[in-house]
């Protein structure tokens, strides 16, 4: 009886726990299904084996979510898809958040999903894609400004889906850097204007302004006369904004606008207008903590209805009786105008102006940054297809996983706003999320930014439409389709990347050149040789430029010279424009003359002043000639640079500098006569011959480069031929030189060596130019295809 009731207990209890050990199991995989690892029972935790399998299943668990934030990341970047965000909703301190736009909300929608049988995506904005022509104005002026603008329209691009009008009060720096830029990036569905900022100085120059921004830093207070007068609605951003969502959400928000409501800021998010900084801090007027004006919602229509211009006026003369100046330029005069007129503001939650400056309390409109970043990502999960309304359910899968684990404190992040003069440097908690999602944009390709708006009519511009056909009319089955291709495309050029600062004399001469990346430990260089304006052209790609500017930004020889125009092209296609890429440098320079040089050579010592005499001697005014400076180079990487001729010739005996290319290109500077420069002692004439290459000082009017040549090969002949042929006279001066330094060689030079078809497309391209230049200049141009023909 007693070994019968003693085997039913073991089996009862067997019969328990395998009971339990199956339970656990459905729960832990039920758990895992949905994103979530099983937390043991305090009784079961401390016992080793349960330990392990807890770690295992967290370790587990951890690898599945790295591999999903992996494919998270391959779609975001695969698809460059636009951000689609919820409405605003009311998160987290009520203070920064409370408004007409804010309240409960849910991104589920529980009774379409069971209609439907799917999970409904994050809430489209209330404006929808394509309908509405969204207006941006900006103020900008100088060439620092014209920069961060650039930053600035590119995280509006990449987050946009519909047309944008962009409206930019400018000076004439600026005017000439973003026009050259917006003509060059041929955005579709992107419209620019341009509004004089002189014609409207005597609207704001009463004012005295302590803020760094000086006179440009109050325009924002003229836009109602500024912009056109049927323009009802623009949202007006300062040049230092970084968006992370897309800025239909917040032109949406006009909508809530209350029929007597005409602007809508953000609460100021520091404590000035509280006036307990310091002893003694008198702030202007404003309406508790004071409004931001970095992010604006204007509805100018209204404004206007209300007499903006003359209200605004009264306020600024009835404060500066007292106050004699403003702090923070037009956001002083806006808020004491809100003070007094409370009911026309609308208040944005705080996230629709993110203010990075020292001790403000922007970390109340956002949680920690790790919770950030995967709202963020949660925020991405689009559909590129099927536009914002639906996620795929590989896509709608992920957004409920990220949902799951934010759920809590969900936080959208809508606008940053580098708001103070430290800018990347300002003290912030977080300041490394936010640096980089801002140096994300600005290093980002804006190539890619010129896709079109699928699914939206657009309507094409004259030069889109010329492009089209010129692409049109090219034979892909052409062995040379890839450089006749090259030749039509256009890249985007930022002139003016750094601060110039230089006004010309009637002799003067800019050394014009151009580089890449691989070039750039020349510039110091030869700023050393050459003090007089240099216009440089540099090929680079969106990061290269930042790396750019960094360095000159470091150096002690850079950042001192104003007289150096730095003009970016952007890298596109596999070729080196080189030729377009001089053409970009010559354009811009602004003196008379212009000595078309490589970025290789160093100038002798002196040579700016010996060259602006010698156009004066020369008579370059009125006559057509071409001053050839002789060209020598070293194969030292250390060289004593020669002083003076005498030195160079004994350097020339000794061997230890050769004229250039004697023994690669003979032919490209023969015609130079270095036998009759070694005892010359005036200029003398040389005339042309085939493939003459040689370096010259010319007036600024002459021929501009044939930008069919690419790459390696025949990019300064023809220069030389066309200068030929419009009767320049090859002068060759006696005292000047260059030396080449050594240096690799280029990737087009290695493909010219290695590809045959390379060599015989450049060959097809000599012909097509050689008729080209018989039907320009008639039979004066055949001795050209007589000369190259007796080769």
């Amino acid at each position: 009886m007693y070994l019968l009731c003693r085997g039913r207990v073991k089996l009862l209890v067997a019969s328990f726990t395998a009971v339990i050990l199956l339970t656990w199991l459905y729960l832990l995989a039920g758990n895992l299904e949905n994103g979530r690892s099983l937390l043991l029972a305090p009784c079961l935790a401390d016992t080793p084996a349960a330990q392990v399998l807890e770690r295992a299943v967290l370790e587990s668990r951890v690898r599945e979510v790295e591999a999903e934030n992996r494919q998270i990341r391959l779609q975001l970047s695969q698809s460059q898809g636009t951000a689609v965000q919820p409405q605003e909703g009311n998160y987290g301190n009520q203070q920064w958040g409370a408004s007409a736009d804010t309240g409960p909300e849910d991104v589920e929608n529980t009774a379409e999903e069971k209609n439907n049988n799917h999970t409904e995506c994050p809430r489209a904005p209330s404006v929808q894609k394509c309908e509405q022509l969204i207006h941006v104005a900006c103020v900008c002026a100088g060439h620092n400004a014209s920069r961060d603008v650039v930053t600035l329209v590119k995280s509006i691009l990449f987050h946009r889906r519909n047309p944008l009008h962009f409206h930019f009060i400018t000076d004439t720096v600026a005017h000439r850097i973003l026009s050259t830029l917006f003509q060059s990036w041929m955005v579709p569905s992107v419209q620019v204007s341009f509004y004089d900022a002189d014609e409207l100085k005597s609207e704001v120059s009463w004012i005295p302004n302590k803020h760094y921004s000086g006179i440009y830093g109050l325009m924002k207070l003229t836009l109602t006369k500024a912009l056109p007068s049927n323009l009802s609605k623009a949202i007006v951003l300062d040049t230092d904004i970084t968006f992370a969502t897309d800025i239909a959400e917040l032109w949406g928000i006009f909508q809530k606008f209350t029929e007597k409501q005409v602007i809508g800021l953000v609460e100021n998010q520091s404590d000035w207008y509280l006036g307990n900084l310091w002893k003694n801090h008198k702030p202007w007027p404003a309406l508790g903590r004071g409004f931001n004006t970095g992010v604006i919602l204007l509805y100018l229509e209204r404004l206007r209805r209300i007499r903006w211009e003359q209200m605004w006026r009264l306020t600024a003369e009835r404060e500066l009786m007292s106050m004699l100046s403003t702090s923070l330029a037009d956001q002083d005069i806006f808020n004491a105008f809100i003070k007094q007129n409370p009911v026309l503001v609308h208040q944005l939650p705080c996230f629709w102006n993110v203010q990075l400056s020292d001790h403000t309390r922007s970390e109340q409109c956002y949680t920690e940054v790790s919770d950030l970043k995967v709202g963020l990502a949660a925020a991405s999960v689009v559909d590129p297809a099927q536009g914002h309304q639906r996620c795929p359910k590989k896509d709608r899968t992920l957004f409920l996983f990220w949902r799951s684990l934010i759920k809590p404190f969900v936080v959208w992040l809508k606008v940053i706003h580098w708001n103070s003069p430290k800018k990347l440097r300002v003290k912030n908690k977080h300041v490394e999320f936010f640096r980089n999602l801002y140096l994300t944009f600005l290093e980002y390709d804006g190539n890619l930014l010129r896709r079109e708006l699928f699914g939206c009519p657009s309507q094409a511009t004259p030069e889109s439409i010329l492009l089209q056909a010129s692409l049109e009319d090219l034979d892909e089955d052409d062995q040379c389709y890839d450089f006749r291709r090259e030749r039509i495309t256009v890249h985007r050029v930022h002139l003016y990347f750094l601060q110039y600062e230089y006004t010309p004399t009637e002799d003067d001469v800019t050394l014009v050149a151009q580089l890449s990346m691989d070039r750039l430990q020349m510039l110091e260089a030869i700023c050393k040789h050459w003090e007089g304006p240099i216009s440089l052209a540099l090929y680079m790609s969106d990061a290269e430029a930042q790396q750019f500017l960094r360095y000159a930004q470091a150096s002690e020889v850079l950042k001192n010279r104003k007289n150096v125009g730095y003009h970016v092209v952007y890298k596109e296609g596999q070729f080196y424009p080189v030729n377009l890429v001089r053409n970009v440098a010559l354009r811009n320079a602004n003196t008379p003359y212009v000595f078309l040089a490589d970025v290789d050579f160093l100038p002798m010592y002196g040579l700016y002043d010996y060259l602006r005499r010698a156009v004066v001697q020369l008579d370059m005014a009125h006559t057509k000639k071409a001053l050839v400076v002789p060209a020598f180079e070293t194969l030292r990487y250390r060289l004593s640079f020669p002083k003076s001729k005498a030195e160079l010739l004994s350097m020339l005996d000794m061997g230890t500098l050769y004229t250039f290319r004697y023994h690669v290109w003979t032919k490209g500077h023969a015609p130079t006569n270095y036998a009759k420069w070694r005892t010359a002692t005036t200029p003398y004439k040389v005339e042309w011959e085939s493939d003459f290459e040689p370096y010259v000082v010319v007036r600024r009017d002459c021929p501009e480069y044939d930008q069919r040549f690419v790459g390696f090969g025949w990019n300064k002949v023809s220069h030389i031929m066309e200068l030929d042929a419009q009767e320049y006279d090859l002068m060759v001066l006696p005292n000047a030189f260059m030396i080449h330094m050594p240096h690799a060689p280029s990737f087009d030079i290695s493909k010219f060596r290695s590809s045959p078809s390379y060599r015989n497309c450049l060959g097809t391209l000599k012909d097509e130019f050689h008729q080209d230049l018989s039907r320009k200049y008639g039979s004066a141009a055949l001795k050209y295809l007589t000369a190259q023909r007796n080769i």
